[in-house]
């Protein structure tokens, strides 16, 4: 069996497995309503998704990226501190070489911040109201 990955997909012989994204809640934020509705909108559309749970530590969540070999991490941060947090976790992701891992990010994120946040290496940002099915087209 041959295993290669193109675009985000992988194939594994013949089949395509689903694109792997891992949804992370790093520091003390304790707000994970939105991003349950993330993750189990993301499964529904064929995603094939990892949660991390509350709490996480930027190192634990860049490990977890690289032991679970995701095409994408995106990070839900509700507490305003997401020009410290994202930064952080876009170098840990560095310092493994996993460069090739999109990151987005999700919560309350003012304008300024989220082009910020993009010329830093996030891919994409997304605030409350979002449709799951735009952000869906925008992973695929």
């Amino acid at each position: 069996m041959v295993i290669a990955k193109t675009d985000g997909n992988a194939t594994f012989g013949n089949r395509t497995m689903p694109k792997r994204i891992l949804l992370a809640k790093v520091g003390l934020d304790g707000h994970d309503r939105g991003v349950k509705v993330v993750a189990r909108g993301l499964r529904d559309a064929g995603f094939h998704v990892i949660y991390s749970g509350l709490w996480q530590s930027i190192d634990a969540v860049a490990e977890a990226a690289q032991d679970e070999d995701v095409d994408w991490l995106g990070v839900s941060i509700l507490n305003g501190a997401h020009m410290t947090l994202v930064p952080a976790l876009i170098n840990a992701l560095h310092d493994r070489d996993l460069d090739h891992i999109g990151v987005i990010v999700g919560g309350i994120i003012p304008q300024q911040d989220q082009q910020k946040l993009t010329q830093l290496g996030a891919r994409g940002c997304f605030g409350p109201g979002t449709s799951i099915e735009s952000i869906v087209q925008f992973l695929s």
